[in-house]
Formats: structure tokens, sequence, C-alpha cells
């Protein structure tokens, strides 16, 4: 074992003991603007005021206690290098988020190493193995390769991120390494990981679990069109940012062209460089997003290997950069697939869609799935437009991925809530789409949950009969915790849908989505909110958070409008 290693797993087993958070800081105010000014050696500082050097700003506004979120804008110089703007971004973000980096980590990696130090040590090296190869590949190319080119900026802004939270690290603050912001960023993947390790983690999700779920809606005569998200999670990971990335990235260093998509809205997490919901509008003209897929067969874990793979949230920061369609975006995904933090992608391009008009018969949605060893991609526009919705549930669509992943072999093992077609969420869908008539219909059906009453929740294996699961926000704390279920995914479990994103065509021409944070109140308000007080998971560290969670949705307007 390296001493570095050694020093990294002592650094995290260390940060698990600390009990003392600090107060917040001082950045607490709504709406406030920070420059990131470079001097003439070229160092970057951060400052209140602007002057003629900045390399990048950013707008910051706290609200999680009135919203449910908080709001983060940075946009960069054009004037500026690329790397000297990647740096200057995570700058800006480490340096304002830097307390709630701290509370991210206290309430979710905490205890990760504890009894795990093995684990860890495997870890650390398999992610080091990881990373001296990327960086091999992007200091050979030397910025001539846009791909490569692009990797390099997402490593450069995560140094600027860890550089920015050690500016702002007060008394009780946990003392950080890069190693664990990458850890963070890889948050899901290194659950895979250590399911390739044949190990367990503190976050690991019961049996069977979905997660999100998605709806693209096409209106009658092609009125409008609506894409939109929920996130499935454990309720500790509510500590919400929106944030707004105007980064002005030419696609290589030797090209004078922007990328396409140098301006990114998305749904994240303090110390996060994507989104981790994969919620995202992109100046590019395309929305995109996905539902996680399971890997039910253990011996695709074989394909997974540190060199010539690629981590998930830099190949899709890189797709959104880079891709100017559907197509394009899939082929650069796919590539260096690394077999973890599986899911099925769904590329919509708005900029194929006009009101009214009849639409394209190829290029408007494209779905990917991956799983290790393995990425599919089709152009389901067609499809799409002849049944008017596309769903997305945490179930593969492609038969390849379906049968190579185990998920065929679930269904015939545990019946219908494995299948595409007839798992309860799919045929809640199918049932429900036809009442989307605008925004607030769409959100209601993202939001909507009636376990004790819709038939489609039902589970006659089940004591009581239902499940919270079994709806399209799900709401798995209500589930009896003493009850009886055919599998753990049908029960008990502090995890559950955790917002709900929305937007139409009018709201992404401005990067803008509706959005309301935390577990749903159901159908009608039946459920009730939300309330760590109330709940059986008081226990669970939730430092940060409010305690009732009753937002109402809200549709942010970005300090910046183009």
């Amino acid at each position: 074992m390296s001493v570095k290693n050694n020093a990294i797993v002592a650094s995290i087993v260390s940060i698990a003991i600390i009990a003392m958070l600090p107060k917040l800081c001082s950045c607490d105010n709504p709406n406030q603007i920070f420059y990131a000014i470079a001097d003439d050696d070229g160092n970057i500082s951060i400052k209140n005021t602007e002057d003629g050097r900045f390399v990048g700003k950013a707008s910051y506004s706290r609200s999680i206690n009135v919203t449910g979120w908080d709001y983060l804008e940075i946009l960069t110089s054009i004037k500026a290098d690329d790397a000297t703007q990647a740096y200057a971004a995570g700058l800006l973000e480490g340096y304002i988020t830097a307390d709630l980096i701290n509370t991210y980590w206290h309430n979710i990696f905490q205890n990760f190493c504890d009894g795990r130090a093995d684990l860890c040590v495997k870890l650390g090296e398999y992610l080091q193995t990881n990373k001296n190869w990327v960086m091999s590949q992007v200091i050979e190319k030397n910025g001539s390769d846009a791909y490569w080119h692009q990797v390099g900026l997402v490593y450069k802004q995560l140094d600027g991120l860890y550089d920015g939270y050690k500016l702002n690290t007060k008394e009780g603050m946990q003392s950080l390494t890069w190693e664990h912001f990458f850890w963070m960023n890889i948050q899901e993947d290194l659950f895979n990981l250590c399911d390739a390790f044949n190990s367990s983690h503190p976050h690991k999700k019961p049996f069977g679990a979905g997660s999100c779920s998605v709806l693209v809606k096409l209106l009658p005569g092609s009125k409008e069109l609506f894409f939109s998200h929920v996130t499935g999670n454990w309720y500790e990971t509510m500590l919400r940012i929106q944030k707004r990335y105007r980064l002005n990235y030419k696609e290589s260093k030797s090209s004078y062209q922007l990328v396409f998509g140098h301006d990114i809205t998305f749904s994240s997490y303090p110390g996060f460089l994507y989104s981790m919901d994969d919620f995202y509008l992109i100046s590019s003209g395309l929305a995109v997003t996905e539902t996680t897929i399971s890997v039910y067969n253990p011996q695709l874990w074989a394909h997974i290997h540190p060199v010539g793979q690629v981590m998930v949230f830099i190949r899709a920061m890189v797709a959104n950069r880079l891709a100017s369609d559907g197509l394009a975006w899939t082929k650069l995904f796919k590539q260096h697939n690394s077999g973890t933090y599986n899911n099925q992608w769904l590329v919509i391009n708005y900029s194929l869609f006009r009101p009214g008009r009849k639409l394209p018969r190829r290029g408007l949605l494209y779905v990917l799935e991956q799983i290790p060893g393995l990425v599919e991609t089709c152009d389901v526009t067609e499809l799409f437009m002849n049944q008017t919705y596309w769903a997305s549930y945490n179930v593969p669509f492609l038969q390849a991925i379906s049968e190579a992943s185990g998920q065929d072999n679930m269904v015939k093992r545990y019946g219908n809530w494995f299948s595409y077609r007839n798992t309860p969420r799919a045929r809640i869908f199918a049932r429900d789409h036809v009442d989307v008539t605008d925004m607030p219909s769409m959100l209601r059906l993202m939001r909507s949950n009636d376990f004790r009453n819709d038939p489609e929740s039902r589970c006659e294996s089940c004591a009581p009969p239902y499940s919270a699961g079994n709806a399209i926000s799900s709401r798995n704390d209500l589930n009896d915790i003493d009850g009886v279920y055919p599998f753990e995914a049908l029960g008990y479990s502090n995890q559950g849908a955790i917002d709900a994103k929305v937007t139409s065509h009018m709201t992404f021409k401005k990067l803008k989505f509706l959005a309301v944070s935390g577990p749903t109140r159901g159908t009608g308000g039946r459920l009730g909110g939300f309330c760590w007080s109330k709940s059986h998971a008081a226990n669970i560290s939730h430092v940060g958070l409010p305690d009732c969670w009753n937002f109402k949705p809200k549709l942010h307007k970005w300090q910046w409008q183009n």
C-alpha cells in the first residue's frame, strides 16, 4: 500500500470522527456577487468588487430555508484562456459554497470508511491509477484533441474547487483533500465500484430499488414539448443548489469556436461540478437527463478497469459541452465507458421543435443505455411521436441491455415489477400522461403519489397490501417499518423523490425550469409533508437541512440573462 493511499484513508477516517461543525460562513446574503481576479503574474484571487482583470464572476443566493434551493451562477470571461476560466469557475464555487461542501461531506461521507479501511485503500489505488491514465491522455494530446481538452478542463475546474474550499475553510471545518472532492463527484460511480469489489457501503440502495422518474410529453398538434425529471435519493442528500455555468470554452486549444454547450443550467449539490440528478438544459438546444438502471449480472463487473475508462460525470459534461445534436451527444458519451453509474440517458433536441409545426422523423429524441462493457443507443423519435410521450423509470428499454444486465432474469424471478411495460410507474405514466396540458399539470403528475388508493400501487404479497414506492414520486419513508414485503425496494427506507423539475419549449429558451424541492406531499396533498423530527430517520445526520419540507414550486430567474 502506497504512502499516499495510506494518507487518503487516514484522512477519510479522521474526518469521520470530527463532531464539531462550524456555523455557516458569511456567504448567507441573497444575490452576493464574487469576482475571480487575475494579477499580472496570472495568480487568481477572490474579491467582492470588480476590476478590469476579472476572469470570472459568481452570483450566489442562499435560500434553502425559503425555497428548498440555493442558487449559484458562474460566468467566465471569454478573454481568458480555457484553463484559466475552468480554474476560476472552480475557485469561485469552492470558496462561496465551502461551508455547504463541508456539511454535505459530513452528512453523506463521514462514516464511509468506518470498518472499511481495506475497501477505501482499494478505491484509492483504483482511482489514482485511473487519474494517472486520464491525465496522461490529456497531456499527450496537449489541447489539440477536443475530447481530451474538455476532459482536462473538468480536472482543472476540480483543482479550482478544491483550492477555493481551502481558501474559505474555517475553524471546525473538515480538511478535505483533492481526492475527497473527486470522491464526491463520483458518488454514484463509487457505489458501483464497491459492488465490483463485492463490498458494502453506507448508502447501498435496497435490493431492486428504483430512484428517478422522467417524462417527455408532446401535446396534441405539437403545441408544446415538456421535459421533466424527478430525483430519487436518500433524504440526507437534500442540500440542493441550482447552478448555471456560463463557461466560454473553445472546442480545443487550436480552435476559435466556442463549445456548443457554453451555457448549462442544472440541479445539483454542494461540491459537484455536474448535476448527479443528471438534469441539464444546454445552450446547444439539448435537454439531457437519465434514470439509473441496475446491474443484476455480477459477471459484468469484470469489465471495469482503471485504465482506458473515464468516470461518468466527466463524460457527461464533455458531451454536454461538445455535442451539437443528440447523435453527437451519444457518440461522445459512449467513449471510454466506465461501467459505473449505469443509466438510461435521454437526449431531446429542442432546436428541432417549433410549436404547431411538423416534427422531424429523426433526431428529436435519443436513448442511450450503459452497463459495464456495453453501451447501446437508439433514435426513438418516431416511437415517441406516435405515443406522444416517453417515460423512464429505472428499467432498460433496449433488449440487448435488458438481457445482458440480468433485468430479464429478474422479471422471471419476481414478476412485472421488474418489467419495462408492466412495472407500476410504466402503467401510471401510460394512464396519466394524457392529463398533461400545461406546466402545472405536468408538475402534478411528476409529484403524484396516492399509494393507499391507486390500484397501480397495490402489492398483493405485501402487508399492508401496497407500497409508497409504486408511484411517480416515491415516499418509501411512509411504508410500514414493520411491514412484510417480497423484496427491499417495496419496503421502508429513508429515501424517495426529493424534487421535481419541468421545462417547456418557452422556458427552455431561457434555460429555466420550474422546480420544487423535497419529498412529495402526494396527490392532492394526501400524504402530508416530510419532517425530519417526525420521521423514523430523525437520528440520521441531516445537518443544514430544513426540518419540514413544504416548499412551493419556483421558476428561478437567473441573475445574468443572455
